[in-house]
């Protein structure tokens, strides 16, 4: 009986780290660019103690094992890189991604961040900045007489001064993909940043190399699907409730098996 209460234990912590995620997704209905997470499990170990095949007589073999599973366990977790939906804000320094992607951004400690958070703005210096000040990488130098600035579908940042007709190209913004983006580690902030899983970044201007295009004035939303993830986490309920009721019946047999035996 012990070991049973194990197994539901162990379906009970499985229950209470996909809540979090779900709880975390919800969390974030309303962050810009957010993608949503996915808890992945897996059986542990079988005890085997008859294998498929064992004779049973003479001419006779098992036709399947006698196996009992120990339980559950979380493997990953996952990012969904579907595509948000898009919010018009007509602010100039709002940036969405309209296809693959991520903005790369210049972190405090040094590493390369990537992104799909374009709520971006402009520093004393005139530099393009994320709203925590990290520099957009390529940096793009906004001059202080610009009235206007205009950001083409494949990243060219042109601006037109005052008493000016034709605009001045500033710089070029490119984006990052990766092999694995589900390999890519979260860090907070959105951002992610590279590991081994996700290979390498590969860096171009947008609408090339499969890359998105940019849509100016306008922001992604999250992608989390709020109906799905009421409906998972009723299903996640029901199912710790069913595991703890479990660890119930199987103390109420101990307990009766010590009272009449």
């Amino acid at each position: 009986m012990s070991n049973a209460m194990h197994v539901a234990k162990t379906g009970l912590n499985a229950q209470q780290t996909r809540m979090q995620v779900i709880a975390n997704n919800l969390s974030n209905l309303n962050t810009v660019g957010f993608k949503s997470d996915r808890v992945n499990f897996e059986s542990l170990l079988y005890q085997v103690s008859r294998a498929g095949g064992d004779q049973t007589s003479e001419g006779t073999a098992l036709t399947s094992a006698l196996a009992l599973g120990t339980g559950v366990r979380a493997v990953n977790t996952q990012k969904l890189y579907t595509q948000g939906g898009m919010v018009n804000t007509d602010n100039s320094f709002d940036l969405a991604i309209d296809g693959q992607g991520f903005f790369q951004v210049l972190m405090p400690d040094g590493r390369v961040g990537y992104t799909r958070n374009g709520s971006f703005s402009r520093s004393a210096d005139g530099t393009m900045t994320t709203a925590s000040g990290y520099v957009i990488q390529p940096e793009i130098r906004i001059p202080d007489e610009a009235v206007e600035v205009n950001i083409s579908q494949d990243g060219i940042v042109s601006v037109r001064s005052s008493g000016q007709e034709v605009a001045q190209e500033v710089g070029q913004l490119s984006l990052a993909t990766f092999a694995n983006p589900r390999g890519l580690q979260p860090i907070g902030e959105s951002f992610v940043v590279e590991t081994t899983a996700s290979g390498a970044a590969t860096v171009a201007a947008p609408q090339s190399q499969g890359l998105g295009k940019l849509m100016q004035g306008a922001l992604e939303a999250s992608n989390v699907n709020v109906v799905q993830q009421l409906v998972e986490m009723i299903e996640t309920q029901r199912a710790y409730e069913v595991s703890s009721k479990a660890i119930t019946s199987s103390d109420e047999m101990m307990r009766y098996i010590s009272n009449n035996l």
